[in-house]
């Protein structure tokens, strides 16, 4: 079987014409060389160079054999760097999971730095809640996942952090506990809630509800809601308060009041992770990626995202 050494040493011999020249281009000695072409002319059992004392001349079947044997090695040598590519998370693709609301939040952001950096990596982004992200990572149906911690039973998943926030309590236009300049939870307490369904975040959900009832109440759920911006139209049109992240609650003061929240238990913290269970090479660079993110500057500007996630 013919190799690409070989075919290499050919096209030296073919496109210098000179044993010696191809030789010192090859760096290897002059016989060796000579005796590489005889038996690569052997195994294909045709000749591919006519010799004399003056002269080194292609014949036709070399001619043809050269032609082939460039797009050969030119195909070998994308292979390879296809190959490269792969490894360093330049090439492939790269399912994530989110939720809604993260769409309009760190997620575009994030992508949009790798993209930058790996525009021949295929994304896909497929919505979910935090369990169900879980579950696909399991089944090799996603390759990452963005979630809202806390998470009781990650198993074998890995939870690199992404951003930190607090929760605070966003209130219709005019409420009467905007006059407050903190609120504790136990002042929300007689107040209609705007929450999404424990099986949308359950970790988030129950830290939520023990914080309520260690403030000594259970919250008054009269909306359930999924999506960040469904609940902010719900409380802009006072149907009921809600918590939120920080900095959502600080791009929507057109729109609702919120508070800072104080007391035991405070602050109600809001972090999000990259979930993972394989690092592969586009993992690997979305993991780098998110890391530019974890710098000060950017920390005012990540967050859009949605407290159920």
């Amino acid at each position: 079987m013919i190799d690409l050494r070989q075919m290499r040493q050919f096209v030296a011999v073919a496109e210098t014409l000179n044993f010696r020249r191809a030789a010192e281009r090859l760096n290897m000695a002059q016989p060796p060389l000579s005796t590489a072409i005889r038996r690569l002319e052997q195994e294909l059992g045709v000749l591919l160079l006519e010799r004399d004392n003056r002269s080194t001349r292609l014949t036709a079947a070399g001619s043809l054999f050269l032609l082939e044997v460039r797009r050969t090695l030119a195909q070998a040598e994308r292979a390879c760097s296809a190959a490269r590519q792969a490894a360093a998370g330049l090439t492939g693709s790269l399912r994530i999971g989110c939720v809604d609301s993260q769409v309009g939040g760190l997620l575009p952001r994030l992508l949009r730095r790798f993209r930058t950096q790996h525009p021949y990596v295929a994304i896909e982004l497929l919505e979910a809640t935090p369990p169900e992200q879980l579950e696909l990572l399991r089944q090799d149906r996603l390759d990452a996942g963005v979630l809202v911690l806390p998470i009781a039973d990650a198993g074998d998943i890995q939870l690199d952090p992404l951003f930190e926030d607090s929760l605070v309590v966003a209130l219709p236009l005019g409420h009467h506990l905007v006059e407050r300049p903190t609120l504790g939870l136990a002042d929300c307490a007689t107040e209609p809630w705007i929450l999404f369904a424990p099986h949308d975040g359950p970790g988030m959900y129950a830290r939520i509800l023990l914080s309520c009832a260690e403030a000594g109440f259970v919250p008054r759920v009269a909306q359930h809601s999924r999506q960040m911006q469904t609940t902010a139209g719900l409380v802009a049109a006072g149907l009921g308060i809600a918590l939120m992240p920080r900095q959502y609650a600080r791009r929507h003061a057109a729109e609702l009041a919120w508070r800072e929240l104080e007391g035991g238990g405070m602050p109600l913290p809001y972090a999000l992770a990259l979930a993972y269970r394989e690092p592969s090479p586009c993992v690997q660079a979305l993991r780098e990626e998110a890391q530019v993110l974890l710098a000060p500057a950017y920390q005012d500007t990540i967050m859009d995202a949605h407290p159920s996630a």
